[in-house]
């Protein structure tokens, strides 16, 4: 795609200084978020519950600043939206897998040998996956075959095998999760159409059912339902008619990800995911690639670091090496939304806002909170939000994940450690009403 048509010209919105959130808030009032003299041809956020404190109208006003309806720049502002948990309650690519298992949908592996699935899996999980899933056919009989349906369940859901091993090892945590990435890899041997399709399904039996369904998968009981959140349907919808270019950036499948945004607005061209080399018009077990990465290494997905590398490549423009690095302000996204620290980059890469909803997570709140340029909205979940998380986020110590997987303290730009920070914004947000299409 042309840079130049995806993305803001404008600069960076001026840092504001002090960490506390809500201190730092009141300081940006009176400088970045000051409306433009034409703010009255906006379009306007119509939802109002369940945003917390000026979340809203800091929104609106950036919505009034950067919008075609503001002092307009020339260029369309981009603005990227995380998916799961962040756009909806629940996780699509949970709701796929669970559909795949329950209507015995995957492929058995090439000669049978799992390792074909992903290079990460580890012996055990290749043993256990071998044993609980022999191979009869072209398709595993998950639908029937229980132990074969739990094996699978806990290497996606869990990261282990059913007996507690480690089923993957030797990845970069800052750019791939294998877990994810394997749903995309199980799809191997079915068309895009084919993936679309089970897709629209499992979405049409999670929006039907009613919120706190379980449906049965193996032996287990997991998550039956999803909801888009109204709040975002209705902030999407805004920024698109102020004249921004808005993205999807999910770490599920793209195919996936492309049937679920169609109910936001978000068609296929706006959807970033997870996407499979194809051979013969059908799925293969290996990605494409993004910067350094070549399409079948499987060593990059839409995760952490690499979601901003998929966003500088296809929505920015940024080709080779230069993608995986964090681009000048004026070359970035103004505005991203996300929830866990698979967002944290591109949420740092956004120069006027960024949105988190509250899951508890590590590194992202510990980031949002210390909020050292004011930029940041922390916001409960629309639809059963967290109660505040007893203990400080361990921002100091262990907040952050290292490549290799270990676990080191949570660093400023500039090299300063986050200070441990406490959870204030949580569930005192009530849960909103929720659309189910």
């Amino acid at each position: 795609m042309n840079f130049k048509r995806r993305c803001t010209a404008a600069a960076a919105v001026l840092a504001v200084a002090g960490t506390g959130l809500i201190g730092v808030q009141a300081t940006a009032e009176a400088t970045q978020d000051a409306p433009p003299k034409r703010a009255a041809k906006c379009p306007t956020l119509s939802v109002s519950e369940g945003w917390y404190g000026d979340n809203k109208a800091r929104l609106q006003r950036m919505v009034d600043k950067y919008g075609s309806c503001g002092d307009g720049h020339g260029t369309k502002p981009v603005a990227t939206f995380d998916w799961d948990n962040t756009v909806i309650k629940n996780d699509i690519g949970d709701a796929t897998m669970y559909w795949l298992l329950r209507h015995g949908k995957i492929r058995t592996p090439k000669d049978g040998d799992w390792h074909t699935t992903s290079r990460y899996l580890t012996r055990p999980a290749v043993g256990a996956l071998a044993k609980a899933c022999p191979a009869t056919g072209t398709t595993l009989p998950t639908h029937r075959n229980t132990a074969c349906a739990d094996e699978i369940l806990s290497v996606y859901g869990e990261g282990t095998t059913t007996s507690g091993k480690a089923a993957f090892a030797g990845f970069d945590h800052r750019r791939m999760e294998p877990q994810y990435a394997w749903l995309a890899q199980l799809t191997r041997g079915w068309t895009t159409r084919q993936v679309k399709r089970f897709a629209a399904a499992a979405r049409a039996e999670n929006l039907a059912a009613p919120i706190g369904t379980e449906q049965r998968v193996g032996t287990g009981k997991v998550t039956g339902w999803v909801r888009y959140y109204d709040q975002q349907r209705d902030l999407i919808r805004t920024l698109k008619k102020a004249g921004f270019d808005v993205y999807v950036v999910s770490a599920s499948p793209e195919p996936v990800a492309e049937v679920w945004g169609r109910g936001v607005g978000i068609d296929a061209r706006h959807t970033l995911g997870i996407r499979n080399v194809t051979a013969h018009g059908k799925h293969t077990a290996h990605l494409k690639g993004c910067g350094t990465v070549r399409d079948g290494d499987d060593s990059m997905i839409t995760y952490i670091d690499g979601k901003r590398c998929w966003i500088n490549k296809e929505i920015l423009g940024v080709r080779g090496a230069a993608a995986e690095k964090v681009q000048p302000a004026a070359k970035r996204q103004v505005f991203a939304a996300g929830d866990s620290d698979t967002d944290v980059s591109f949420l740092r890469d956004a120069t006027g806002l960024r949105l988190v909803l509250n899951r508890n997570k590590n590194e992202v709140m510990c980031r949002a909170y210390d909020n050292g340029d004011g930029r940041w909205l922390v916001n409960p979940m629309f639809i059963e939000p967290k109660g505040a998380q007893a203990d400080p986020y361990p921002c100091a110590s262990t907040g952050y994940t290292e490549r290799d997987g270990g676990e080191g303290p949570v660093r400023r730009t500039d090299g300063s450690v986050i200070p441990d920070q406490r959870d204030t914004v949580h569930g005192a947000s009530p849960a909103s009403s929720a659309t189910q299409d």
